[in-house]
């Protein structure tokens, strides 16, 4: 047995060295596995408890067919039967050769097959041929299964089937002749050399196009076909009976300007592939040939006449128009100014209340509010060491909302401060959460949150001196300030 093993390594060792592709014809195998009895004394097959024996072996496969494989194998082992009272046990040589039918062809990962053929068993230890120690088996048969790992190598999964023509190996002559059952896996190695890699119908061996793909017609040397002689063959050919270039497919392009005559609005003068092939001379995106302003300032936007754009006829054209969709004055490019304040409507805060430029189109907040913001700032009191608003801020934050409604476009700053009690990033984290929750009961009440900055800066901005209850009491505060 292990001289066996080590000729099949050897041998698997030649044909991986030698192997090819998948399309060779010639296959060896390295196999082991177990063989199961069934006769007189009882039958194993697939049984897991019952007796069951080793083997080692290799294949030898030819194709013959895309469905259709010649198989011979020879394995070495051992066989019988042990019932705990009853038994045998011999070591076997067997040879099988056998017809093999694929149920699909070599293009799969995974090829099921079913086989049948003749063999013979030799029972000893020694491989002496007498007459006596040998038996026939037919038929043989079974099935299995390929699985290919790579074009080289596949696993091989097989169940075999031997029916002797002997009665006797189990030592009881009158009865059911003595059969096996062989489970057997191994890899499978391909060698060979192929004949017409690229399946044109010319050999290898006269084939100057060997890699022409499946399906293309070839001429007499097994290159693709050329008929107009420009140096591109037929099937890339998109112009096949007109002689072209190779960088417009096989087609004509007179003015070389990349665009193929046929499709060339402008065949005989160099234009631009974005234009069908016309030139475009102040580079407005209009070709020449459709352009009634074909000296327009590069750059300028047009309309698909090739003219300068105004699309609000406010005497601004769109490029220098910030709003090119509505009528507007010149002096602020093109846009209207609702309120007469000098700030165009898409830059006024306020576009209906007549404002500053210096507030961005809003009015000026009455110093009176100022100084009221700054108070209401003063009266907003948390529960203790708590971002929980008191019962008595809500007042101070309710008259807040007013004001704020007042000055549509003007924003709010909360700046949250603690003392020094605590750590600085707790008393950070809680200034935070303080002014994050002035500013969400604030929305609550319609203010839009994008008017509102919400900021903690914990113990770093103290106004008093921490060390008296009276200064720590100041620095626990939060200040609010208005600007647009």
């Amino acid at each position: 047995m292990k001289k066996l093993l080590l000729l099949c390594i050897c041998l698997a060792a030649t044909f991986t060295t030698k192997a090819q592709t998948e399309d060779m014809k010639w296959n060896v195998g390295l196999h082991g596995g177990i063989i199961q009895y069934h006769g007189d004394l009882g039958r194993d097959w697939y049984k897991t408890d019952k007796t069951m024996y080793g083997f080692a072996g290799i294949s030898v496969s030819r194709y013959l067919w895309k469905y259709i494989d010649l198989n011979g194998v020879y394995t070495r082992g051992t066989l019988g039967y042990n019932s705990g009272v009853t038994g045998y046990k011999s070591d076997f040589s067997a040879a099988t050769i056998n017809l093999r039918w694929n149920f699909v062809t070599s293009d799969y990962v995974i090829r099921p097959y079913v086989f049948g053929g003749v063999g013979l068993i030799l029972f000893d230890r020694q491989l002496n041929f007498h007459k006596e120690k040998i038996d026939s088996a037919l038929p043989t048969a079974g099935g299995g299964i390929n699985i290919r790992l790579s074009p080289v190598m596949s696993l091989n999964l097989q169940e075999t089937f031997m029916f002797t023509n002997n009665d006797s190996r189990d030592g009881i002559i009158a009865g059911k002749n003595d059969d096996y059952l062989m489970h057997m896996v191994g890899l499978t190695f391909n060698f060979g050399s192929k004949k017409d890699a690229d399946n044109d119908g010319i050999s290898d061996s006269r084939d100057k196009c060997p890699d022409t793909p499946a399906g293309v017609a070839v001429d007499k040397n097994g290159c693709p076909l050329d008929r107009d002689n420009d140096g591109v063959a037929d099937y890339l050919d998109k112009c096949p009976d007109v002689a072209g270039n190779a960088l417009m497919n096989g087609c004509p392009d007179k003015d070389n300007d990349g665009v193929m005559d046929s499709e060339d609005r402008c065949p005989d003068t160099k234009g631009t592939i974005a234009l069908k092939g016309c030139p475009d001379s102040d580079g407005d995106g209009v070709a020449d040939l459709d352009d009634k302003c074909p000296n327009t300032k590069p750059g300028t936007k047009v309309d698909e006449t090739g003219c300068p754009l105004d699309n609000d006829k406010d005497g601004v054209l769109n490029d220098d128009d910030r709003c090119p969709d509505t009528f507007g004055i010149a002096s602020l490019k093109g846009c209207p100014d609702s309120d007469g304040d000098g700030v165009a409507d898409i830059d006024d805060r306020c576009p209906n209340a007549k404002g500053t430029i210096e507030n961005k189109g809003c009015p000026e907040i009455a110093k009176q509010d100022i100084v009221r913001i700054t108070y209401l700032g003063s009266k907003l009191f948390f529960e203790n060491n708590s971002d929980k608003l008191r019962v008595a801020s809500l007042t101070s934050l309710d008259e807040l909302t007013k004001i704020l409604n007042k000055y549509e476009g003007a924003n709010l700053f909360i700046d949250g401060h603690t003392d020094s009690n605590g750590s600085d990033a707790s008393n950070l984290t809680l200034s935070q959460k303080r002014t994050e929750s002035v500013k969400a009961y604030l929305v609550t009440k319609g203010i839009a949150a994008s008017r509102l900055s919400a900021t903690g800066f914990g113990e770093s901005k103290p106004i008093a001196d921490n060390k008296t209850s009276l200064g720590r009491a100041k620095n626990r505060r939060v200040e609010l300030r208005t600007a647009y």
